[in-house]
């Protein structure tokens, strides 16, 4: 999945000086400057809108550096595996068996397994931009999140970050019945990233169905997740009650607040509460300065997941469409974007409309019921779906 961590529509504003020549304002935070836009993979030397393996809009790209991360939390023994220095293999590896040809309760070394082929896969994908063979990697928003990543640097005549992030760890909900399975997996390299991803079982096999990253050169702190005597994971309904809010209320809590670009108390600051919810509201100013107006949308989308965390919270992940549309009150100035959404509207600028919509995916832990703690947003991926203007 192309991992885009974060991505906001930045954008020039040409305004008109009294004597007639065109002057260039001050242009919206930079992601790279900003954090606010960064991509969800590892640093990579070329910027792109996509997910890979250890880069601002992209996933984090995997290292291959070798060094073995230590991730902050006790999961579910794994096997011993070796961290990935090579190239990705030739050919996609093979798909993962239909969900109903296996026993009911997955196993640690399933979880690995199924994790580490996705790996394999998505950086043979990136390597050769192949929107076909994503499909049998990803679903849902995660699958048109990477397509249009894909798109972007084929337009753009980029290349996509390859690889494998080393070393993850994976939690495993319990088997419920009439319920599709699921499980989470957890990469962290030390000055790189921290990735998240969940892979959900479907009648063609395993998907990547979200993910979420943290690239800042400290993550914030990662809870422990909460497991029962033989090490699996408890999960949440989107309505359980015992913490703070449920999950669904959080996740609608949080697009309320970027969509109204407010901070909103119950969350902690951060790059994607109100730094977010602040560049909203300096960007509705510049616009207005320029007699252009701002209209955000951030619109739940797919299931709410959530595991239990030992101290009596949980862990949720949740998904989002957002489009800003900037519409000009009356004639002047022009408003030309940035990052991946300018390379979707081939650098132009517009004199009466512009809009961007994204695709975007947060991790988030929720206090208990009576903790006066605030949710803390964990990490994002996100990437530009689409972007026009007239």
């Amino acid at each position: 999945m192309v991992l885009a961590i974060i991505a906001v529509a930045a954008f020039w504003l040409a305004t008109r000086a009294p004597s007639g020549s065109s002057l260039a304002a001050n242009p919206t935070p930079d992601p790279s400057d900003t954090g606010w836009e960064r991509a969800t993979s590892s640093p990579s030397p070329t910027p792109t809108s996509s997910r890979s393996t250890p880069t601002p809009t992209p996933k984090p790209t995997r290292s291959g550096t070798g060094r073995s991360p230590r991730p902050e939390t006790t999961p579910t023994e794994r096997p011993r595996t070796e961290t990935r220095t090579t190239p990705p293999p030739a050919n996609p590896p093979p798909a993962d068996p239909p969900a109903g040809s296996r026993s009911p309760q997955l196993t640690a070394k399933e979880a690995y397994g199924i994790h580490g082929r996705y790996q394999r896969g998505l950086s043979v994908a990136q390597a050769r931009k192949d929107q076909a063979a994503m499909a049998k990697l990803e679903h849902g928003l995660a699958l048109e999140m990477t397509r249009a990543g894909f798109k972007t640097a084929e337009m753009q005549g980029t290349s996509l970050a390859t690889g494998i992030w080393p070393n993850p760890q994976v939690w495993i909900p319990r088997h419920v019945e009439g319920t599709a399975d699921w499980f989470v997996a957890v990469s962290y390299e030390p000055g790189v990233a921290r990735i998240v991803d969940v892979m959900s079982s479907a009648p063609g096999g395993w998907r990547l169905v979200a993910s979420a990253a943290d690239t800042r050169a400290t993550p914030a702190r990662f809870p422990k997740i909460a497991t029962d005597g033989e090490g699996y994971a408890a999960s949440l309904p989107e309505n359980a009650t015992g913490l703070s809010a449920t999950p669904r209320q959080i996740a609608r809590a949080h697009l309320t607040s970027l969509e109204n670009a407010e901070i909103d108390p119950r969350f902690d600051e951060g790059p994607w509460t109100s730094e977010a919810a602040l560049f909203w509201q300096q960007e509705r100013a510049r616009l207005d300065q320029a007699d252009w107006r701002l209209t955000l949308s951030y619109r739940l989308e797919g299931p709410v997941r959530a595991l239990r965390t030992s101290d009596g919270g949980a862990l949720v992940w949740y998904g989002a469409r957002s489009t800003e549309l900037r519409e000009a009150v009356r004639e002047g100035a022009k408003v030309k974007l940035k990052g991946s959404a300018a390379v979707r509207t081939r650098n132009k600028s517009f004199a009466r409309s512009v809009s961007a919509t994204y695709g975007r995916m947060y991790v988030t832990h929720i206090p208990p019921a009576g903790s006066n703690e605030p949710a803390r947003v964990l990490g994002e991926w996100s990437d530009v779906l689409e972007s026009r203007g007239d």
